[in-house]
């Protein structure tokens, strides 16, 4: 017998799930644009030296759809940081240079 016993799911969410054949990606990188209908998410990943990402999913979802995504995103987002410290936006002129664009090592400090 088991020593953890399976969570029973939660009212009203079926349980989801992942056939073997679902292609998982990597991705830092999203477009989104909209109608007013629906918002497009077209995700892809850039990496040094590509010039020219490419889209390698694209997501169409409801407005009222995308509302709730974004209310499941930042309550997991919260849950992360908790469990895990706050995440740093990087400053400049986008994520993508902060990740990517080689830094010169700092200065030293002048000895006076």
């Amino acid at each position: 017998m088991s020593s953890n016993p399976a969570k029973p799911p939660q009212p009203g969410v079926p349980p989801l799930e992942i056939p073997d054949h679902v292609i998982v990606e990597y991705v830092n990188l999203v477009r989104i644009s909209h109608s007013p209908s629906e918002l497009v998410f077209d995700f892809g990943r850039i990496l040094p030296g590509n010039t020219a990402p490419r889209a390698t999913s694209r997501i169409i979802m409801s407005p009222l759809g995308a509302k709730l995504f974004l209310r499941a995103l930042a309550d997991n987002l919260a849950k992360y940081e908790s469990a895990f410290g706050e995440i740093i936006i990087p400053g400049g002129v986008s994520l993508a240079d902060q990740l990517f664009r080689p830094h010169p090592p700092s200065e030293p400090p002048a000895k006076e």
